[in-house]
């Protein structure tokens, strides 16, 4: 049965998803998840533990895809030694 998980989000990645051009969540893999569940995201004005608040804003999207990847994983799918990922990051491409 599909599961609603609830999530903090900061305002701009909010207001991104929002409007349309933000159709992706990047997260540690701490929680459970699977393709079908809710992902609630409710938007907080800061990431400081100590000073954020909820702004009561919230959105509900259905999980259509997902992928899990350990570092290693990661540097074997994108064929890159440790130092270019340490040096360049990753990127993430999203397209309708």
């Amino acid at each position: 049965m599909p599961k609603r998980i609830t999530k903090k989000i900061s305002p701009e990645y909010f207001q991104a998803i929002l409007d349309g051009q933000k159709k992706y969540e990047l997260r540690l893999n701490d929680f459970e998840i699977e393709e079908g569940d809710t992902l609630v995201l409710e938007e907080y004005t800061s990431s400081d533990k100590a000073t954020r608040k909820a702004t009561g804003r919230t959105l509900e999207k259905k999980v259509t895809y997902l992928r899990k990847f350990k570092l290693s994983e990661l540097q074997s799918a994108l064929r890159c030694t440790t130092n270019e990922l340490e040096e360049k990051g990753i990127k993430i491409i999203s397209f309708n």
